[in-house]
């Protein structure tokens, strides 16, 4: 699976959050300023291209859909996010959330609870 650029994501965003839609529909979800119809056609082609979008053709109009799920990309960029900058470590993950977040006593204590809770559903 190839990474997507910020523009790609924000477009399969609007796929996954719709399942099937148009460029148009696609163009109208965006914040503005918005970006050309052809701008948002061509990303969708990328997509396509990449394997993440397929289209079913209705003469002229293309309505388009997610071939890769939202979950099946959040674990494959959360994967690479671990292997860039975590050496590959959850605990250096979390670690560093924990840190940034600045979470106190009751937060890092429901993150136990769910790790935990987690642990145990796995044994």
């Amino acid at each position: 699976m190839k990474e997507l650029t910020k523009a790609e994501e924000q477009v399969m965003q609007i796929l996954w959050q719709k399942e099937k839609c148009f460029v148009k529909d696609i163009v109208a979800e965006l914040p503005e300023p918005k970006p050309a119809y052809n701008t948002i056609s061509t990303i969708v082609r990328i997509l396509e291209t990449k394997g993440f979008v397929d289209h079913k053709a209705y003469g002229k109009t293309h309505e388009y859909y997610p071939l890769v799920s939202k979950k099946k990309y959040t674990k494959f960029s959360l994967h690479n996010l671990m292997k860039g900058y975590f050496n590959g470590s959850l605990e250096n993950l979390v670690s560093f959330f924990a840190n940034e977040n600045k979470m106190d006593m009751q937060d890092l204590d429901q993150l136990l609870k769910q790790l935990e809770e987690l642990k145990n559903k796995k044994s």
